[in-house]
């Protein structure tokens, strides 16, 4: 079977979706951008195919690049036809993340403050007070180094139209870098072919631009601070995502029993003694991340942390209580808040939103659950989401309960055709909806967009959902250079030599312990 056999019944399964394709114009025409990858696979056969995509698994596997799946360790799905984004293209998607970027740092500072925002009519005050993850406990005081956001994961849609929209806000714990890096490095070496022959943007440089920002908001007066992040621990599914940035950045990995907090300063126990600690990139939730401030229960964080960020004794990455600008609620608000803050449009529009504690708009989803497309306002990962289309009656019946009971929980949107590039399903390739989530390092003075981001794609024929807890793989994101002057990707990158780090002081805790505190 030759590479045309592989495609073809593409264009007949194109056609189905209604979506806008990434690599193929109406009339299975490859598009400018996909030149070379067009090239490099009609040389390949199946059997081609296959075998490396078998290797990039195992390559995966060997290196701990898995996520939990249903209960079961996988390596992440990663398909060998990459997203490539044109170098113009990649221009808006890249200011239009960093406006957004600007306004969330600033709404953030407004509701932990003054509230101009709410008294100027912008937002209503309930809205931001009973969204659950608006955090009393850190209104009034600045952030030490300046700073809340200062990792970023805002995901993006291609319409069937073909134009960006964004679909929604990760300013809380944003996740998944790791495997934009791990899947450059896989890459380069499963379609070498298409790689070498294209001025590909490089990703290596986000390590270091995130220790950067991260140094460059130390509290005041540390000349040389030192980072550590903060792990839940091995049972985490981002465990893998915290070890490798921690190592290709070089500082610590601690868990909550490696800190002590005393006379507002952070200390991490290591077998040199105690040592200070200036910066903490925290990869846990709010809610276990004091338990003198929110769970009194969780064993994962270290109590005094929110007192010490106070004080300014040290700095949290992301600050506690960004959750307030992840609630889809506040995300129907964005393009106000953009408005607001930095008088300008809106470079990349949101999706249509319809807020369902307003009457009008509750109505018109209740007569059209069917069509639309109902998410929590706290949800994450693809959880609690419903679409319509897809629904049985019964779940439908639930929740339009569900909506009537609580409108604050819920918003609702039309169903969109996501945007589909060619992806691997058995012996050919079929058009797979994609999504696209680009990271931003936020410094203080300038928002850096790592080139490319995650591309998350649903592997299931006609499935919408990317998320990979609900069984979604990703693609290799190629953004063009539009010059030979930018730096570019060149030959496939050997392992990254990491330093050796302090050992962390061991805490006596028997296995079944850990377990049971990971779970939290």
């Amino acid at each position: 079977m030759d590479m045309s056999d592989l495609f073809q019944d593409y264009s007949e399964a194109a056609g189905r979706t209604g979506a806008y394709d990434e690599m193929f114009a109406p009339g299975q025409q490859a598009r400018d951008s996909y030149g070379q990858v067009a090239d490099a696979l009609r040389k390949l056969s199946l059997a081609d195919v296959s075998a490396r995509a078998d290797s990039m698994a195992r390559t995966f596997l060997d290196r701990g690049v898995t996520f939990d799946y249903a209960g079961e360790e996988r390596p992440f799905p990663l398909d060998i036809v990459p997203r490539v984004i044109p170098a113009a293209e990649w221009d808006v998607l890249e200011r239009g993340v960093a406006q957004r970027v600007r306004a969330l740092e600033a709404f953030l500072n407004d509701v932990y403050d003054k509230m101009t925002v709410v008294s100027d009519g912008v937002i209503p005050r309930q809205l931001v007070t009973t969204s659950a993850h608006f955090h009393r406990q850190v209104h009034g005081f600045e952030p030490a180094g300046g700073v809340r956001v200062h990792i970023s994961g805002i995901d993006v849609v291609r319409d069937a139209a073909g134009t960006f929209r964004v679909l929604e806000d990760n300013v809380r714990v944003p996740s998944g870098v790791s495997y934009v890096l791990e899947n450059r490095r896989a890459m380069a070496k499963g379609l070498p072919e298409a790689f070498g022959q294209q001025l590909i943007r490089p990703v290596e440089e986000y390590p270091r631009r995130l220790l950067s920002a991260l140094r460059k908001t130390a509290p005041a007066g540390v000349d040389d601070p030192t980072v550590v992040v903060l792990t839940p621990g091995v049972f985490n599914s981002a465990y893998f995502e915290h070890t490798l940035l921690a190592g290709l950045m070089g500082v610590e990995l601690v868990e909550g029993r490696d800190l002590i907090c005393r006379g507002n300063r952070v200390y991490m126990r290591t077998t040199a003694g105690e040592q200070r600690v200036d910066v903490i990139y925290k990869r846990i939730d709010d809610d276990f991340l004091d338990p003198l401030q929110f769970r009194s229960d969780s064993m994962l964080g270290c109590p005094g942390l929110v007192n010490a960020a106070r004080a300014g004794g040290v700095t949290i990455a992301n600050a506690v209580g960004n959750g307030v600008a992840d609630d889809k609620l506040v995300y129907s608000y964005v393009p106000d808040l953009i408005r607001y803050y930095l008088s300008e449009e809106p470079i990349i529009a949101n999706v249509d939103t319809f807020r369902l504690e307003e009457k009008e708009a509750r109505e018109y989803t209740l007569d059209n659950l069917a069509e639309l497309v109902v998410k929590p306002v706290d949800g994450s990962g693809g959880k609690g989401l419903v679409i319509g289309p897809d629904a049985s009656n019964d779940e439908l019946d639930a929740l339009r309960q569900r909506i009537v009971a609580d409108p604050r929980g819920w918003i609702a949107q039309p169903v969109l055709q996501l945007s589909t590039v060619p992806t691997l399903g058995g012996d050919k390739f079929g058009p797979r909806h994609v999504d696209l989530r680009p990271f931003a390092v936020n410094d203080g003075d300038n928002v850096w967009v790592l080139p490319g981001g995650l591309t998350r794609v649903a592997l299931k024929e006609g499935s919408l959902i990317v998320n990979s807890s609900q069984g979604g793989g990703s693609k290799d994101t190629w953004v063009l250079a539009d010059s030979p002057q930018m730096p570019v990707e060149t030959v496939p990158r050997q392992s990254v030599t990491v330093r050796e780090r302090v050992s962390v002081w061991p805490v006596e805790s028997n296995w079944r312990d850990r377990q049971s505190e990971q779970q939290q």
